[in-house]
């Protein structure tokens, strides 16, 4: 089995350091980053941003591509694999993806949501493999989120 720090490493992703930068999830309200129950990992919800910076804002459908949407999906995907290494330490410690609940600022005629979240789940694929990588998924089109962004992600991770 390959490892998936390795992986994330040699792919050359940027995974932000919550421990040295803190989790930007408390400019949007009162929450912990994670909670552990045995081996689940319920994380805090994740957005497309890098530092204070939301990197994706606006509509799907109105201000935004559904190629947009994938990078920021992608993004909140990096955000989540920091959030697993806050909480456990390293990306080896997964045994895999559960579930993630997806939501997408979207238009009401706008039907491609389902091909956004998969920038989160590719990229989880990519660097923990199929068998780790493909949990479940539900995606669903919002009117608005806090800040402006474009995409959200609630995950629960399997962990050691």
């Amino acid at each position: 089995m390959t490892s998936p720090e390795r992986l994330a490493l040699e792919m050359g992703l940027e995974i932000p350091d919550f421990d040295l930068m803190g989790y930007y999830g408390a400019d949007y309200g009162t929450m912990k980053p994670f909670h552990r129950v045995g081996s689940l990992l319920f994380l805090s919800g994740h957005v497309a941003q890098i530092g204070a910076e939301i990197t994706h804002k606006g509509r799907l459908g109105q201000d935004l591509t559904t190629d947009q949407g994938y990078l920021a999906a992608r993004q909140t995907g990096l955000n989540v694999l920091g959030g697993i290494r806050q909480a456990v330490g390293s990306l080896d410690r997964v045994k895999g993806i559960v579930r993630s609940l997806n939501f997408v600022v979207c238009t009401p005629d706008y039907e491609e949501v389902h091909k956004v979240s998969s920038g989160l789940s590719d990229l989880f694929v990519e660097v923990f493999g199929p068998e780790r990588g493909l949990g479940g998924r539900a995606t669903i089109g919002v009117i608005a989120l806090a800040g402006g962004v474009c995409f959200e992600t609630w995950v629960t991770v399997e962990v050691d």
